[in-house]
């Protein structure tokens, strides 16, 4: 008998178990290395934000310092690498290619149109705080939430109008195609393929990355505590599809930046409108199909949800068939068919699931589970549905 994830358990992510007491010292030090002389900068922490995301720690600060005879004051938000004992989500964490990355889009022919906040500082060693981190701008709006997922209701977007859902959706897939548009982007952002495997082109690495990212997510790391949650036979045939069924057209296409997370829960708003867009951990060079799948198959799984729920959610938000014509008509490019960019979408959903699943077992939220599809994956049955016969 299989049983179905609870609901419930989406609310309850420990995400870490730092102290983040001495954060303050220790940042104000640093800065003062980075500010002109006789700044003695000052810093504050607030409590970190968890109710979007479960990788990146993101922690906002505020920093005050002298400077010419006044005081400056900046409001910053920290963007920090998990600690390994606290189970990464990820078995590597960059912070130096999502810092180039944002400064990257910023500076480039979408900096218009794909608001990303302003990066400040980039500590890249892991020397001051024990884990890399940047400093960006803290930017305003309001988030879909993630913890209770957005489609649950009693939040901004699911109490909109339908106009209004409507305008987030567009301006979303807006800001997607102003983004693949950049040219060149091998040339200027080439550097995220060193952290994938070769391959013969941009989707092959990624799918190789993606195969080493759930063995990471199946076997753990040397980590004391963490030993993974072993092989998930539902990943595994999703794998196996993935290969027989790959999209070789798709490949052959020049690929773009991909924004990698690309999901409304990462983008601040006003007026149903972008402001911001966040966490780049996730970036690549790849089809452009990456991006809109998992933008619409993140909504798919929170509809996963909230049927679990016994409730309606919301079925007329990011169909598929309104996304392809909004990008259509902003880019002229007709996507290729989305099914296999929902598996591999679904696949990373897995990883993503196994690994806090991991974690929730370390911070003793969890017993290690007999069944890992049944117990972990909410989105079980909408990947045995794409999956259920080739292409």
């Amino acid at each position: 008998m299989t049983t179905e994830p609870t609901v419930g358990q989406v609310d309850r992510l420990q995400r870490s178990g730092r102290d983040t007491t001495s954060l303050p010292d220790a940042l104000a030090q640093w800065l003062s290395g980075h500010l002109p002389d006789g700044a003695e900068p000052s810093v504050t922490a607030e409590a970190a934000q968890d109710a979007n995301g479960m990788s990146s720690e993101t922690i906002p600060v505020s920093a005050r310092w002298t400077v010419g005879g006044g005081q400056a004051e900046e409001l910053w938000v920290m963007r920090m690498a998990p600690r390994d004992t606290d189970i990464p989500v990820f078995p590597t964490y960059r912070m130096d290619h999502q810092f180039e990355v944002i400064r990257g889009v910023a500076e480039s022919s979408a900096g218009s149109e794909v608001p990303v906040p302003r990066v400040r500082f980039l500590e890249a060693s892991g020397d001051v705080l024990g884990v890399p981190f940047f400093l960006m701008d803290r930017c305003t709006g309001d988030v879909p939430p993630d913890v209770m997922p957005y489609t649950f209701g009693d939040n901004w977007l699911a109490d909109a109008s339908a106009d209004d859902q409507r305008r987030v959706q567009d301006s979303t897939v807006a800001l997607l195609a102003s983004l693949h548009a950049i040219p060149n982007p091998q040339e200027q952002f080439g550097f995220l393929d060193d952290t994938r495997p070769e391959g013969a082109n941009a989707l092959r690495r990624d799918l190789a990355w993606l195969r080493s990212w759930y063995e990471y997510s199946v076997h753990g790391s040397e980590t004391p505590g963490d030993a993974g949650v072993g092989p998930s036979p539902l990943a595994d045939r999703a794998l196996a599809w993935l290969d027989r069924n790959f999209p070789e057209r798709a490949a052959a296409r020049e690929p773009v930046l991909c924004w990698g997370d690309a999901r409304i829960g990462n983008v601040m708003y006003e007026n149903f409108a972008p402001t911001a867009v966040l966490d780049w951990e996730m970036s690549r060079i790849g089809p452009r199909e990456l991006d809109v799948a998992w933008m619409i198959f993140a909504h798919m799984v929170f509809q996963e949800l909230v049927h679990l729920a016994d409730l309606p959610g919301m079925p007329e938000f990011l169909r598929e068939d309104d996304v392809r014509t909004t990008y259509r008509d902003r880019t002229g490019v007709e996507l290729d068919d989305l099914r296999w960019f929902y598996v591999f979408a679904a696949v990373q959903w897995c990883c993503v699931f196994m690994r806090t699943g991991a974690r929730r077992i370390h911070f003793g939220e969890m017993e290690p589970p007999e069944d890992i599809d049944s117990t972990l994956f909410y989105h079980r049955a909408l990947l045995e549905r794409l999956i259920a016969e080739d292409l």
